[in-house]
């Protein structure tokens, strides 16, 4: 039985039509019942050990001025227990993490505090703020390019970087472009989209404008990038994967004097005609064991979108990986 002293916060814990009690209910497979300012908790032991530690940790946020949305249960169903190791490690910049609340990493942005909500996220979320150069290389679902952008707009409202430079290969379209209507920028914001939308998260719509109508923003295809040097700016490269190893290598030497890249990918969702590597795969190959830079590699364990995600993901991972054993024994069986 949980006691909380404060009704009203208590209101706030269970939620809108106690929604939050209903998702912990669903995760952790208990029963929570209501009597007056307590909670009984009753299921299987360790279940409801761990929800009362969950909502322990979620009344602790209302104290301390937070609200409570989905995604805040969400990561302290996933990382709860371990927060108290969270805390910054001896040559981290922990100036540049903004507050914090107890242990947990945060990015504060103009509109929101972003909050890492696996291990592997808040370990990508150091790698951004410890390295000049950051790989984040997983399936779709984990935040590998939110995060950056996060991360970039709080070193930018910081002072640290004077810009942000957001990239994406516009492979979609090939050289093809022409065929569509409008003028350059009409016919690749398209492909950019996801790009907007992660900075809308973050700041005022009239500031992302502005910010983008004096270049303080720039969101361009990768071939834009070529002849130049991104000084002072903090850098993303996204879905990488569709990246050739001329167009790879070309972005990684645009680094620049006070900069920080970031370069996110998917190995599986590869775009290229049959026969181009990809820049990704052999950056990864090349540059994984030179100290400087970072490599972060997310799994469907980190998948933050809707649950079912993550199980779309693993069985289109089970199916590949049984593929690849029925070709190997068919080889095998030919020799």
């Amino acid at each position: 039985m949980l006691e909380f002293p404060d009704n009203f916060l208590l209101i706030d814990l269970c939620g809108e039509h106690d929604r939050h009690i209903a998702q912990l209910e669903d995760r952790l497979s208990v029963q929570v019942a209501r009597r007056g300012n307590r909670l009984a908790i009753h299921g299987e032991p360790d279940s409801q050990t761990r929800a009362a530690e969950v909502l322990r940790a979620l009344y602790q946020r209302l104290e301390s001025g937070r609200g409570i949305e989905p995604a805040d249960i969400d990561r302290e169903l996933r990382m709860g227990r371990s927060l108290g190791d969270a805390g910054l490690q001896d040559g981290d910049q922990a100036e540049l993490f903004g507050d914090r609340m107890g242990d947990r990493v945060e990015i504060k942005t103009r509109r929101k505090v972003v909050e890492p909500r696996t291990q592997t996220q808040r370990a990508y979320v150091r790698a951004l703020y410890d390295h000049e150069l950051a790989f984040g290389i997983g399936p779709a679902g984990t935040g590998k390019t939110y995060l950056a952008v996060a991360v970039g707009v709080s070193l930018f409202l910081g002072g640290h970087v004077d810009r942000i430079v957001l990239s994406r290969p516009a492979v979609e379209a090939g050289e093809r472009l022409g065929f569509l209507p409008g003028d350059a920028k009409e016919k690749v914001d398209p492909y950019m989209q996801p790009l907007y939308d992660a900075l809308h998260d973050f700041l005022p719509a009239r500031q992302v404008q502005k910010m983008i109508e004096e270049k303080i923003i720039e969101i361009a295809p990768l071939a834009f990038m070529r002849g130049r040097t991104l000084s002072h700016a903090f850098v993303v490269l996204d879905e990488a994967q569709n990246a050739t190893s001329m167009q790879m290598k070309m972005f990684l030497t645009r680094l620049g004097e006070g900069s920080r890249m970031v370069v996110t990918g998917d190995r599986t969702q590869i775009d290229l005609p049959r026969g181009v590597s990809s820049g990704l795969l052999e950056a990864e190959r090349l540059l994984a064991d030179i100290p400087r830079i970072s490599f972060t590699r997310f799994t469907s364990a980190d998948v933050v979108r809707h649950p079912l995600v993550a199980a779309i993901i693993e069985a289109y991972d089970a199916d590949a990986a049984a593929s690849s054993r029925r070709e190997a024994g068919a080889a095998a069986a030919g020799g």
